[in-house]
């Protein structure tokens, strides 16, 4: 069955295209996804469903096109490039079972492919106020902090622990290595998160499965009124971890007139409607935005690391001088984007 001849033809979204045209690997990787949408569909008696304009969905590392079985039951195929953290994504959504995270129907392991129930792609948290996003990300979040079984893939997560002992390695070694480029205490006040947070969840009980990139976009809009997440990029640890996208996106929203005030206000009332303890939340996003801005910095993004440095010194309690007002920073999640 090929997908040209089902309703319209499939089109590589251009922005999936800037991100795999760099090298010759992805490149195929871009051509091959005809040809591999039509072995799936052969594969799993679907139809495509893609409107006449042939657009479909995509992220930064993934095709998503929606199907529909023979029943009509609407459905969508998503191709991941195999990133080792794309690899992960079939193995937490099969723990979650549709609970607080869209339906893993079935999967191709071979090609990092898998067949999802289909959420509307056009609905996510960007859509609704900051107030209304936050209690629906509260109760999406309450439903994916499941804590470990005996079934088979709990095996083969990450642990939040490891991370950060990796990073109380690599962090320091980066910041030499950038020729120091923000002031000390602030690499310090992530380091101490590192040796504090790790020693915790090292003789943690209280382990959960933990959507790690949960921010306003990857939260969808089911087609009963409800919502769920996609494209986790999960580990096994302290649920706090999981905060911090919804406090790096959407910056451009806090009050103008006290911002740093407004984002630690985000931050206590995220972990208020998901039951969570706001400090440790705070000393994670802290850590992950310092990781973040030296991983920018590494890649020459230096507007993406000023905004990631403005969140981790603001909830630090003391925002660095010469960053740019939080109004003129890079924003990421905005509202209608």
């Amino acid at each position: 069955m090929s997908p040209a001849n089902q309703q319209g033809p499939l089109r590589i979204p251009e922005d999936l295209r800037e991100c795999f045209g760099g090298t010759a690997t992805r490149r195929k990787w871009l051509d091959s996804l005809p040809s591999l949408l039509g072995t799936l569909v052969d594969r799993w008696q679907l139809t495509l469903d893609i409107p006449g304009s042939g657009s479909v969905w995509s992220g930064n590392t993934a095709l998503v096109v929606p199907v529909r079985a023979d029943d009509g039951a609407p459905y969508a195929v998503k191709i991941a490039f195999p990133y080792p953290e794309t690899l992960l994504e079939p193995l937490a959504l099969a723990l979650w079972d549709g609970q607080g995270a869209v339906r893993l129907i079935d999967v191709d392991h071979g090609s990092c492919a898998m067949l999802l129930e289909r959420l509307d792609g056009n609905t996510s948290l960007v859509e609704a106020t900051v107030p209304k996003a936050i209690e629906t990300w509260g109760s999406v979040m309450r439903e994916l902090m499941i804590a470990p079984d005996t079934r088979a893939p709990w095996g083969q997560l990450p642990r939040i622990d490891a991370t950060l002992e990796q990073w109380s390695d690599t962090l320091p070694e980066t910041w030499e290595q950038l020729g120091q480029p923000f002031p000390r205490w602030l690499l310090e006040t992530a380091l101490e998160v590192c040796q504090t947070r790790g020693a915790v969840g090292r003789r943690s009980s209280n382990d959960v499965l933990v959507h790690t990139d949960l921010h306003f976009l990857n939260i969808l809009a089911t087609f009963d009124g409800g919502y769920r997440a996609i494209d986790p990029q999960p580990q096994l640890g302290e649920a706090e971890f999981a905060v911090a996208p919804m406090l790096w996106n959407r910056l451009d929203q806090l009050d103008a007139r006290d911002p740093a005030r407004a984002l630690k206000q985000r931050n206590e009332s995220l972990c208020a409607a998901a039951g969570l303890d706001a400090e440790v939340a705070r000393q994670y996003s802290i850590l992950r935005e310092v990781e973040n801005a030296l991983d920018y910095l590494t890649g020459g993004a230096a507007a993406d690391a000023e905004r990631s440095l403005w969140v981790a010194s603001t909830l630090a309690g003391a925002t660095l001088p010469g960053l740019p007002p939080v109004g003129e920073l890079h924003s990421v999640g905005g509202r209608g984007t």
